[in-house]
């Protein structure tokens, strides 16, 4: 039976790192992955388990193979479809792939090459043979479930403290955490995260002996504290900022360090540091009461931003005057400008045709180690 849990080391060496893909774009990748097997199940009517089975096998594939060598949202279609059919919701891959294309751009879907159905039924028998026909995968909703169970509390803030429990489950699918650590661990990780900030006390719980230190020693014995807070760090990143904006290609050709230039006004608030005791007086005094007669705006609000100024000078005067009887006009741009698809008489930046056959497979063993809620958890009662 393979062992399917590697340690931070060997997460940081996977084939994408060694094909010249850096650390943070492989995470970004798996992310954007994980998301549109959630977005592509949801829309679909499929089970939590179908899902999150789909991002396990996901994670897994390209711990063997580069997302160069992959396009990730052929791979996560191709999850998809395998992990409806092992947890017995199956459903068709051209359902799928229709679902896919109303939700990726039509530059993404050029990934799927001229046949998507063939290119996902073909990754199919590459994505068995890369995780050993190990189909079978668990996944922390149900410990979840039968850890909330023993334990004694405010009612109400027990069902809070497991919906948001629940709720960090389905986001650490994003992370590489089901390749780190098995879902018992998980649960009580996570659950430990929610009740911090719930504010869930637990007063008892079911089954306590007398060497029991924590409520989670009755199912996982021998956990730190400092692996908790890792795993709840590794979930919380999720939520802050990116700093870069990411680029819009994949793979990774180069991003544009163009930003946008905000207004005056909302650039000073954006530049304040929220910490610093000048900033509170800064936002007090720009507070408007929508209310009042005379509201006076400030002087920097009344300007439109920089980039729609009109022009300073007067006006060239090498342009000749426009034909009004020439059509188009001279100069005239079509607005907005035509999709080059299919039936476009432009020329298309088509991509190299992306063929499986041509791929071999490396047989290698695996190593061994050294927003918003998307699902409700089901009822329980105590």
């Amino acid at each position: 039976m393979p062992y399917w849990y590697y340690d931070k080391k060997e997460l940081r060496n996977t084939p994408s790192i060694q094909d010249g893909i850096d650390y943070e774009t492989e995470c970004r990748y798996r992310k954007e992955g994980a998301r549109f097997i959630i977005d592509t199940g949801t829309k679909m009517d499929l089970g939590y388990n179908t899902m999150a089975t789909g991002v396990v096998y996901f994670h897994r594939f390209y711990m063997f193979h580069s997302f160069r060598a992959f396009p990730r949202y052929v791979t996560a279609c191709c999850c998809l479809f395998l992990a409806g059919k092992v947890e017995e919701t199956p459903k068709k891959c051209k359902d799928i792939i229709r679902t896919a294309r109303g939700l990726l751009t039509e530059q993404k879907f050029l990934q799927f090459g001229e046949d998507p159905k063939e290119e996902v039924m073909t990754l199919e028998r590459i994505l068995l043979q890369t995780i050993k026909f190990d189909l079978q995968v668990e996944h922390p909703y149900q410990y979840l479930l039968k850890y909330a169970k023993a334990l004694q509390g405010d009612k109400v803030k027990l069902q809070k403290m497991v919906q948001m429990a629940w709720t960090f489950v389905n986001d650490s699918l994003c992370t590489t955490l089901s390749l780190q650590w098995e879902p018992e661990i998980l649960a009580v990780a996570l659950m430990y995260l929610a009740s911090k900030l719930s504010k869930f006390e637990v007063e008892t719980w079911h089954g306590r002996k007398h060497h029991h230190l924590r409520w989670w020693d009755l199912f996982v014995e021998d956990i730190t504290m400092d692996l908790l807070e890792d795993i709840c760090h590794q979930v919380l990143d999720l939520y802050s900022k990116p700093k870069v904006a990411p680029p819009a290609v994949s793979p990774p050709m180069g991003a544009s360090t163009i930003k946008p230039i905000p207004p005056p006004s909302l650039k000073r608030a954006v530049s304040s540091n929220p910490d610093s005791p000048g900033s509170s007086k800064v936002l007090k005094d720009e507070k408007i009461d929508l209310k009042s007669d005379d509201v006076k705006l400030p002087p920097d609000m009344l300007l439109p931003p920089p980039h729609i100024l009109p022009p300073v000078g007067p006006p060239p005067t090498n342009v000749p005057p426009p034909n009004m009887y020439q059509h188009p006009p001279p100069n005239h741009h079509s607005y907005p400008p035509p999709l080059m698809g299919p039936g476009s008489t432009q020329a298309h930046p088509q991509l190299p045709p992306f063929h499986f056959s041509n791929y071999v497979m490396p047989h290698q063993p695996p190593t061994l180690p050294g927003q918003a809620p998307y699902f409700r958890p089901p009822y329980y009662e105590k």
